[in-house]
């Protein structure tokens, strides 16, 4: 066994050790890298999760990135509509990373009951329309059953619901403008009600038959607003908007959703920044303990230096002990830390015990992300600074003087 190695371990281990002049302040250094584990790995569970949901909801309801005619000012409420095309369907969706590419078309309305009224999009969806990646968000009914014949049934947000005071079986009428002369009424019947949390688009769109806008519009049945493509992974979306872009007519254009609410994508950048900075500060606090743990532990030592050295321990095995004893103490904290603070994340992730005001921030509840890459990353980092900043403190033993340390109280 290394000798340094095996008397760090005995020294750690003895019971006067843990009650000397040291202790407290080990305890206090362990104590300090633990919060400083805490806070760091909340803080990336955080940052990470809010950037996802807030992605993930705005995707959910968007797409990726979206598809329509180039002539169109706001595809959301599209009159020029784009002619489907089955070759360009087939083609995007072999394109390597694109999960799916769906029909859609939006058109603005007027929801009237008898007693309120609001303006809303209504969006228009085909049969083949995937629900799932909207699923987790229905908290009452089911979605509208939509098959070859129009379907009138429709899902509406509980914001819209509580506004409206609508509830799950009821019906509503819905006026739609065709043109500055002519209007068309329908009537829709709610099957479920869904809450994304997400305010912004829970009190911009209601979710039906893409028929209505066809018929309103007086489309035919290849005639939509926009395609919505759906992605494997975010970190490519703008390798792939210029793709798909590149293998479009150029009657079509192409716009992620980055760019479409690009003021909410340029505010979840700032978590990156402020995760950076969290790390930083706590990394500078933890450093400066584990080197005011090691000079006390060198100090309180000093007579068992001396010894060592006149036994003929060299300076580089006497600073390898106190290296041992520092990094004891670091992986403690580590432990510790990483114990409380992933335990703290679980909590929330299941309980949701920290709730935040949607119309700010776009969540009910701070979401969190555990990424085992990060998590290792930063213990790894945080390991290999602590011990690098503690080998020019421990440098402090070759300057003790075996004869001056002996006689040392």
């Amino acid at each position: 066994m290394n000798f340094e190695y095996f008397l760090a371990k005995r020294v750690i281990t003895t019971r006067p050790y843990k009650n000397s002049i040291s202790g407290p302040i080990i305890k206090i250094g362990i104590i300090a890298i633990a919060l400083g584990v805490i806070v760091m790995l909340i803080s990336i569970a955080t940052g990470l999760g809010m950037q996802y949901e807030i992605k993930n909801k705005i995707s959910a309801f968007n797409g990726d990135i979206s598809i329509y005619n180039f002539q169109t000012t706001n595809y959301e409420n599209s009159s020029i509509p784009l002619d489907f095309d089955e070759d360009l369907y087939t083609n995007l969706s072999n394109i390597n990373g694109v999960v799916s590419v769906q029909k859609i078309a939006t058109k603005f309305g007027l929801v009237r009951t008898k007693k309120d009224f609001d303006g809303v999009y209504f969006k228009g969806v085909d049969q083949n329309y995937n629900w799932e990646r909207i699923k987790r968000f229905l908290i009452e009914g089911n979605f509208p059953n939509i098959s070859n014949s129009i379907s009138n049934q429709i899902v509406i947000s509980k914001l819209l619901a509580n506004r409206l005071n609508l509830e799950v079986g009821d019906s509503f009428q819905m006026l739609f403008s065709r043109n500055s002369e002519s209007s068309a009424i329908r009537k829709f019947e709610i099957t479920g009600i869904f809450s994304s949390g997400f305010n912004e688009l829970d009190s911009k769109y209601i979710i039906g038959d893409i028929a209505h806008i066809q018929k309103i519009n007086k489309w035919n049945d290849n005639q939509i607003g926009n395609l919505e493509v759906f992605i494997e992974d975010y970190e490519t979306l703008d390798s792939l908007t210029k793709t798909i872009y590149s293998n479009t007519p150029s009657t079509i254009n192409v716009q992620s959703v980055k760019d479409k609410y690009y003021s909410i994508f340029d505010w979840i950048k700032l978590f990156d920044k402020n995760m950076i900075a969290i790390i930083v500060i706590m990394i500078i606090v933890a450093s400066i303990n584990i080197i005011t743990v090691l000079i006390v532990l060198i100090l309180e030592r000093t007579n068992m230096i001396g010894v060592l050295k006149s036994l003929g321990s060299t300076n580089y095995s006497l600073r390898k002990f106190f290296i041992y004893n520092s990094l004891y103490i670091v992986s403690i904290g580590l432990l510790i830390g990483n114990s409380i603070g992933l335990l703290l994340i679980y909590f929330q992730k299941k309980y949701n015990l920290i709730s935040l005001d949607s119309e700010i921030y776009y969540v009910s509840s701070v979401p969190v992300y555990v990424d085992l890459y990060y998590i290792i990353l930063l213990n790894i980092i945080l390991f290999i600074i602590c011990f690098l900043v503690i080998i020019l403190p421990s440098s402090l033993i070759s300057n003790i003087s075996p004869t001056k340390a002996i006689k040392y109280q």
